[in-house]
């Protein structure tokens, strides 16, 4: 379970990311379920990227925490941003 937790923290932290996200660009929002689907995606994405480039470095001490919780609420929002933005440019 240990080893999951940066990975649940990472997913959950995009959720939020995306919710938040929704409510600060309310013409990008695509509602509690869809911001949190794009947000988890965005949320494991970032993560990824985190751990990609070294700042991630997926532990369960303090900065590993951090780093999970920024990594994924960043990843959701941004993935969010994106997928909202697509949406309403293709759903007219």
């Amino acid at each position: 379970m240990e080893e999951n937790l940066p990975l649940i923290i990472q997913l959950l932290s995009g959720a939020v990311g995306g919710n938040l996200a929704g409510r600060l660009f309310k013409n990008l929002d695509m509602g509690t379920v869809g911001n949190s689907i794009a947000g988890i995606v965005g949320g494991g994405i970032g993560g990824w990227v985190l751990g990609l480039v070294g700042l991630g470095d997926g532990g369960t001490g303090l900065s590993g925490i951090l780093g999970s919780v920024a990594g994924g609420a960043i990843g959701g929002a941004v993935i969010m941003a994106i997928v909202g933005a697509l949406k309403k440019a293709f759903v007219k």
